[in-house]
Protein backbone atom coordinates (compact mmCIF):
# COMPACT_ATOMS: atom_id res chain seq x y z
CA UNK A 1 0.00 0.00 0.00
CA UNK A 2 1.13 3.40 -0.70
CA UNK A 3 0.74 4.38 3.28
CA UNK A 4 3.21 1.86 4.09
CA UNK A 5 6.12 3.83 1.92
CA UNK A 6 4.58 7.42 2.83
CA UNK A 7 4.79 6.25 6.96
CA UNK A 8 8.50 6.15 6.67
CA UNK A 9 9.58 8.85 4.47
CA UNK A 10 9.41 12.92 4.67
CA UNK A 11 6.29 14.25 3.55
CA UNK A 12 8.59 15.78 0.57
CA UNK A 13 9.01 12.59 -0.63
CA UNK A 14 5.33 11.01 -0.48
CA UNK A 15 3.51 9.94 -3.29
CA UNK A 16 0.55 11.74 -4.27
CA UNK A 17 -2.18 8.93 -3.65
CA UNK A 18 -4.62 7.71 -0.88
CA UNK A 19 -2.86 5.75 1.83
CA UNK A 20 -4.62 2.37 0.59
CA UNK A 21 -3.68 2.96 -2.99
CA UNK A 22 -2.30 -0.64 -4.17
CA UNK A 23 1.44 -0.37 -5.60
CA UNK A 24 3.62 -2.99 -6.87
CA UNK A 25 6.97 -3.05 -6.73
CA UNK A 26 8.97 -4.14 -9.49
CA UNK A 27 12.49 -6.46 -9.73
CA UNK A 28 14.88 -7.83 -12.42
CA UNK A 29 16.51 -10.94 -11.51
CA UNK A 30 19.55 -12.37 -12.89
CA UNK A 31 18.01 -14.32 -15.52
CA UNK A 32 16.08 -10.78 -16.98
CA UNK A 33 19.63 -10.51 -19.22
CA UNK A 34 19.00 -13.86 -21.38
CA UNK A 35 15.01 -13.96 -20.93
CA UNK A 36 14.48 -10.41 -21.89
CA UNK A 37 17.26 -8.22 -22.43
CA UNK A 38 19.26 -10.17 -25.18
CA UNK A 39 15.56 -10.87 -27.00
CA UNK A 40 14.15 -7.01 -27.04
CA UNK A 41 17.40 -6.31 -28.23
CA UNK A 42 17.82 -8.00 -30.91
CA UNK A 43 13.99 -7.56 -32.09
CA UNK A 44 14.61 -3.84 -31.78
CA UNK A 45 18.24 -3.83 -33.74
CA UNK A 46 16.79 -1.66 -36.44
CA UNK A 47 15.41 0.96 -34.40
CA UNK A 48 17.02 3.87 -32.49
CA UNK A 49 18.36 1.95 -28.99
CA UNK A 50 19.60 4.47 -26.57
CA UNK A 51 19.71 2.28 -22.87
CA UNK A 52 18.70 -1.22 -23.64
CA UNK A 53 18.03 -1.90 -20.20
CA UNK A 54 15.64 0.80 -19.46
CA UNK A 55 13.98 0.54 -22.68
CA UNK A 56 13.40 -3.04 -22.38
CA UNK A 57 11.97 -2.54 -18.96
CA UNK A 58 9.96 0.19 -20.17
CA UNK A 59 8.55 -2.07 -22.94
CA UNK A 60 7.72 -5.31 -20.60
CA UNK A 61 5.68 -2.79 -18.32
CA UNK A 62 3.89 -1.08 -21.31
CA UNK A 63 2.76 -4.79 -21.97
CA UNK A 64 1.74 -5.14 -18.64
CA UNK A 65 -0.04 -1.60 -18.44
CA UNK A 66 -1.89 -2.83 -21.83
CA UNK A 67 -3.23 -5.72 -19.92
CA UNK A 68 -5.60 -3.63 -17.68
CA UNK A 69 -7.53 -1.64 -20.07
CA UNK A 70 -10.09 -0.38 -17.90
CA UNK A 71 -7.72 0.71 -15.24
CA UNK A 72 -5.34 3.68 -14.68
CA UNK A 73 -1.79 2.79 -14.13
CA UNK A 74 1.14 5.06 -13.35
CA UNK A 75 4.16 3.49 -13.63
CA UNK A 76 7.57 5.24 -12.29
CA UNK A 77 10.69 3.62 -13.58
CA UNK A 78 13.76 3.92 -11.02
CA UNK A 79 16.01 6.54 -12.85
CA UNK A 80 13.10 8.66 -13.04
CA UNK A 81 13.55 12.46 -11.73
CA UNK A 82 10.99 14.87 -10.82
CA UNK A 83 11.38 18.87 -11.92
CA UNK A 84 13.05 19.44 -8.07
CA UNK A 85 15.70 16.52 -9.08
CA UNK A 86 14.36 14.43 -6.67
CA UNK A 87 13.48 10.73 -7.83
CA UNK A 88 10.29 9.87 -8.40
CA UNK A 89 10.16 7.85 -6.13
CA UNK A 90 12.89 5.65 -3.65
CA UNK A 91 13.65 2.47 -4.72
CA UNK A 92 15.31 0.73 -1.65
CA UNK A 93 12.58 1.91 0.42
CA UNK A 94 10.26 1.10 -1.66
CA UNK A 95 11.23 -3.05 -1.94
CA UNK A 96 11.64 -2.77 2.14
CA UNK A 97 8.18 -1.62 2.50
CA UNK A 98 6.83 -4.23 -0.19
CA UNK A 99 8.65 -7.02 1.50
CA UNK A 100 10.40 -8.11 -1.38
CA UNK A 101 13.60 -6.96 -0.02
CA UNK A 102 15.77 -5.80 2.92
CA UNK A 103 17.25 -2.72 3.07
CA UNK A 104 19.94 -2.47 5.36
CA UNK A 105 21.24 1.00 6.75
CA UNK A 106 23.34 2.51 8.96
CA UNK A 107 20.65 2.77 12.02
CA UNK A 108 20.63 -1.53 11.21
CA UNK A 109 24.02 -1.34 13.60
CA UNK A 110 24.17 -0.73 17.13
CA UNK A 111 27.98 0.07 17.20
CA UNK A 112 28.40 1.97 14.26
CA UNK A 113 32.35 2.38 13.08
CA UNK A 114 32.18 5.20 10.39
CA UNK A 115 32.59 8.49 12.62
CA UNK A 116 31.46 11.45 10.39
CA UNK A 117 31.66 9.20 7.06
CA UNK A 118 28.49 9.30 5.05
CA UNK A 119 27.64 5.57 4.69
CA UNK A 120 24.69 4.39 2.12
CA UNK A 121 22.37 1.77 2.44
CA UNK A 122 21.65 -1.14 0.33
CA UNK A 123 19.16 -3.54 -0.31
CA UNK A 124 19.74 -7.64 -0.13
CA UNK A 125 17.16 -9.95 -1.59
CA UNK A 126 16.58 -13.69 0.42
CA UNK A 127 17.17 -15.45 -2.63
CA UNK A 128 19.61 -13.21 -4.83
CA UNK A 129 21.70 -11.59 -2.32
CA UNK A 130 22.79 -8.25 -4.58
CA UNK A 131 22.48 -9.90 -7.40
CA UNK A 132 18.78 -8.28 -8.53
CA UNK A 133 17.94 -4.64 -9.54
CA UNK A 134 14.65 -2.87 -8.51
CA UNK A 135 13.75 -1.36 -11.64
CA UNK A 136 9.88 0.24 -11.26
CA UNK A 137 7.29 1.17 -9.12
CA UNK A 138 3.59 0.57 -10.59
CA UNK A 139 0.83 2.12 -9.04
CA UNK A 140 -3.33 1.46 -9.33
CA UNK A 141 -4.73 4.41 -8.86
CA UNK A 142 -7.98 3.32 -8.45
CA UNK A 143 -7.96 0.38 -6.33
CA UNK A 144 -8.23 0.44 -3.06
CA UNK A 145 -6.55 -2.30 -0.51
CA UNK A 146 -7.57 -1.53 3.13
CA UNK A 147 -7.20 -5.01 3.83
CA UNK A 148 -3.78 -5.57 2.71
CA UNK A 149 -1.37 -6.80 5.46
CA UNK A 150 2.01 -5.61 5.27
CA UNK A 151 4.46 -8.50 5.06
CA UNK A 152 7.83 -7.51 6.29
CA UNK A 153 10.79 -8.19 4.41
CA UNK A 154 13.19 -10.95 5.25
CA UNK A 155 15.89 -9.89 7.28
CA UNK A 156 19.34 -12.55 5.53
CA UNK A 157 21.81 -10.39 7.22
CA UNK A 158 20.76 -10.59 10.81
CA UNK A 159 24.17 -10.51 12.40
CA UNK A 160 25.92 -7.44 13.82
CA UNK A 161 29.38 -8.83 12.22
CA UNK A 162 27.82 -9.51 8.92
CA UNK A 163 26.16 -5.64 8.26
CA UNK A 164 28.92 -3.90 9.09
CA UNK A 165 30.79 -6.42 6.53
CA UNK A 166 27.89 -5.45 4.09
CA UNK A 167 28.18 -1.60 4.39
CA UNK A 168 31.78 -1.52 4.33
CA UNK A 169 32.05 -3.67 1.01
CA UNK A 170 29.22 -1.41 -0.96
CA UNK A 171 30.63 1.75 0.14
CA UNK A 172 34.11 1.19 -0.29
CA UNK A 173 34.66 -2.04 -2.94
CA UNK A 174 31.04 -1.79 -4.36
CA UNK A 175 33.36 -2.37 -7.76
CA UNK A 176 34.49 -5.88 -7.15
CA UNK A 177 31.09 -7.05 -6.17
CA UNK A 178 31.44 -8.65 -3.16
CA UNK A 179 28.36 -6.96 -1.67
CA UNK A 180 26.10 -9.17 -3.58
CA UNK A 181 27.16 -12.46 -2.26
CA UNK A 182 26.86 -11.41 1.78
CA UNK A 183 24.42 -14.11 1.73
CA UNK A 184 23.78 -17.93 -0.22
CA UNK A 185 22.67 -16.88 -3.26
CA UNK A 186 20.22 -19.11 -5.47
CA UNK A 187 21.19 -17.49 -8.79
CA UNK A 188 23.84 -14.96 -9.32
CA UNK A 189 24.85 -12.75 -13.08
CA UNK A 190 26.25 -14.66 -15.85
CA UNK A 191 29.85 -13.80 -16.76
CA UNK A 192 28.50 -11.89 -19.57
CA UNK A 193 25.88 -10.00 -17.53
CA UNK A 194 28.43 -8.94 -15.03
CA UNK A 195 30.56 -7.77 -18.26
CA UNK A 196 28.16 -5.43 -19.68
CA UNK A 197 27.32 -3.65 -16.79
CA UNK A 198 31.08 -3.26 -15.44
CA UNK A 199 31.48 -1.49 -19.28
CA UNK A 200 31.07 1.99 -19.96
CA UNK A 201 27.76 2.74 -21.01
CA UNK A 202 29.18 3.79 -24.30
CA UNK A 203 30.99 0.57 -24.80
CA UNK A 204 27.97 -2.19 -24.33
CA UNK A 205 26.36 -1.79 -27.57
CA UNK A 206 29.05 -3.27 -28.62
CA UNK A 207 28.92 -6.31 -26.46
CA UNK A 208 25.02 -7.00 -27.28
CA UNK A 209 26.32 -7.04 -31.21
CA UNK A 210 24.43 -3.21 -31.58
CA UNK A 211 26.12 -1.24 -34.73
CA UNK A 212 27.19 2.40 -34.50
CA UNK A 213 23.75 2.92 -36.45
CA UNK A 214 21.69 1.87 -33.90
CA UNK A 215 22.95 3.77 -31.35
Amino acid sequence: KVGWYNAVLQPAFHLPYPDDTLAFVVLSTPSMFDKALKPFVSKERLKIIRDPVDQCVSHHLSRVKEKFPDQRVDIMFDYELLPSRKPKFLAQTAAHVAGAAYYYQRKDVKLDPWGKKKIFGVCIHPKYGGWFAIRALLVFPAIQVPFLEQPPPVDCVSSEEKRIELLEQFNFHWQDGRYRDIIEVKERYSEEQKTYFATPPAERFRLLGLSQEAQ
